[in-house]
This record gives C-alpha cells, structure tokens and sequence, in this order.
C-alpha cells in the first residue's frame, strides 16, 4: 500500500511527464495489448475474476473465522497471519492499480488536452447551456424508435450498440488523437441485475482492460454509458470528464441513438447542477422538455427506484468517497468538469459571450 500511495503522490507532482510517458505511452501499450487479448474473448473476463475473487475472499474468511471458534493456535494466540495475508494481497493489488490505471488521475485535465479556456461561469451562462442542449435533445428525440409506452428504444438493439461506440471515437481522434488507439471491445455483463442492486451502470477493470457495461440500464442511457465506460479505457480517469467524453463522442457518433443518448446525458448533469443554484430557472426549462425526453428520464427514475436499496446506497458512497479520492483541484470555482467543459466548449464554439 505504502509503494502504492507514493507511486500515486509522485504522479500527481508531475502531470506533463505522466501524459508523455505513461497515459500517451506506456498505458497506451499494456492497456492496448491487454485489453485487445481479452477482446478475444465473447465474455467479460473481467466478470469471472471478480466472481472468483469473491468466493476466495469468502472461501479464506470462513476458514479464518473457523480457526478462531476453534481457537487452534496451539500457545492460544489470535491467528493474525491470514489478515497479514490479505493485507500483502490488497497492497499489491492496490500497487497493480496504480501502474495499470490510476496515474491516470494526475494527467493534465482534458480541458488543458483540447485547449478549452476554463473560467467561472455565471448562472445565466450555465442556463444558455441548458436551454440549447434541451432544444437539441428534444430535435434528436423526434426519429428515434420507441415502445408503445413512448419510451426510447435501440434500434438495432443493446448488443449492436456496443458494437457500434467505438465509431465516435474514430471520429474523435481526428480532433483529439488521445481518444484514439487500438482497444478491445466493450463488454456486457451477464450478472447486470445485481450490477444494478449495486448502482453501477458501467464498470472500467484495468486489470483485463476491458469496459464493462451493465446492460439492464434503459435504451436512452445505455450509448452514453458505453461512451463513458470507453473514455475511462482509452485513459481518462476523472468521472466527470469520462461523462464529458462520452457527451462528445456519442454527437460525433453517426447513430442518431448516440447523439440523443449524450445529450440527454449533458442535460440531466447541467439540469441538476442548475437546480441547486436557481429553482426558478431549473423549472422553466424543465418545462422545455418533450414528451419523448419526459418518459425517458421518468422510465430511468423508475429504473433507479425499483434497485434502490441500502446496498446501493452504500456501494454509491464508497464510490463517492472513491471519485472524491481521486479529485484534482482545477484551481478556478466551478460547477463539475462536465458542466465547465460544456459552457466552456460553448464559448469555444462561440455559442457563448465570454463572461
């Protein structure tokens, strides 16, 4: 753990050589070759080795706490060599983590990547964000396919969307070439029911390379989530900026699905980030929703209900505590990176005065 922890340290002192030699190079290379050689494979790795890990881990308690009931320790000492065990299991892990993946947390921030100019918005700003990305996401919603209860569906199904994520990104790298590279495909779970109870739609696993994705999530979210699952592989780990990345990939995407999908994920973020700064603003644009928009985000509330339970609940705050870990300050107030990066891509793209 201690190696670990100052592997991470040092990263985080030194941004511009991480992104030269490790997140553009070194990353680039083992994730590549890991995750194309787990790409070989139809199933999640990823998948059976956390089952695995998790019937040892069980399988090593039960044992240790059999030994203690038993108290077989011959001079009556409490058995403390299995925890010494699990301790050098997780340090190493923890090292493992580090080196595949999570340097990746002290790379420069992808506003400094694209050369967006970052400052603090005003209200009315983040408002004009949010009323053109409605009016957008309303305009997307209008062709896609949906049930008989108006609710979205994929066209070609779950199963060709994950197929067809990657095509955002090759449109991506042209702009961007670190959203670029040679990765595997991206994954369905097979236990995505209990992946749900567990409040994760997606799940990135350096350890295979692969992007996990949960695929009991609802039609509307589910390409935004790829997208999102994808950035973390090509090696941006930072929440909130894998968001952003999924929102910019999935507009370049030409499957009008994708294009709905991210900017419906853009406006849940910044509708929620304008909610908790004017209430008066958040329902007038909330008014602004179609129809189409209303049951999609009513049919992901029913989702998230139906799962809510003290496990989510708990697993969503050792995430939190996990994402807030791993928080770099960007040195400027600001709403979240997503919402930084939107109004300051707007102001990039002149759709914005500057402040």
């Amino acid at each position: 753990m201690p190696l670990g922890a100052l592997l991470a340290y040092i990263g985080s002192l030194l941004p511009a050589i991480i992104e030269r030699h490790y997140s553009t190079a070194f990353y680039r290379v083992i994730i590549g070759a890991l995750s194309s050689a787990s790409g070989l494979f139809s199933f999640s790795l990823a998948e059976i080795l956390v089952i695995l890990l998790v019937i040892i881990i069980l399988r090593g308690f039960i044992k240790w706490l059999g030994v203690i009931l038993r108290n077989k320790n011959s001079d009556g000492s409490f058995p403390v060599q299995p925890l010494l065990n699990l301790l050098a299991f997780v340090s190493m892990l923890y090292f493992a983590f580090i080196l595949l993946w999570g340097l990746n947390y002290s790379r420069p921030s992808f506003a400094q990547i694209a050369n967006f100019n970052v400052q603090p918005a005003t209200i009315g700003e983040l408002a004009e964000v949010c009323e053109s990305l409605i009016e957008r996401t309303n305009q997307l919603r209008l062709g896609l396919e949906q049930d008989q209860n108006g609710v979205m569906r994929l066209a070609g199904g779950k199963a060709m969307a994950l197929k067809n994520a990657v095509d955002g990104y090759e449109q991506a790298k042209d702009v961007y070439p670190q959203l670029g590279g040679e990765f595997g495909p991206p994954k369905g779970i097979l236990l995505s029911k209990p992946m749900s109870y567990l409040g994760f739609s997606g799940v990135y696993f350096p350890f295979t390379g692969e992007a996990n994705i949960n695929m009991a999530v609802p039609d509307a979210i589910l390409p935004s989530t790829v997208g999102h699952e994808l950035a973390h592989q090509r090696g941006f780990a930072r929440e909130d900026e894998a968001n952003y990345i999924a929102y910019l990939t999935c507009n370049l995407n030409p499957d009008p699905s994708f294009q709905y999908s991210g900017n419906l994920l853009a406006v849940i973020i910044s509708m929620n980030t304008l909610r908790q700064y004017d209430m008066e603003r958040f329902l007038q644009l909330q008014a602004m929703y179609g129809e189409g928009i209303r049951n999609d985000l009513a049919d992901y509330a029913l989702f998230i209900k139906k799962h809510d339970t003290i496990i989510r609940r708990l697993s969503s705050a050792a995430n939190g505590l996990y994402v807030k870990a791993n928080r770099h300050a960007d040195g400027v107030h600001s709403y979240n990176r997503m919402v930084d990066l939107l109004i300051a891509e707007f102001r990039y793209r002149g759709r914005l005065a500057p402040p």
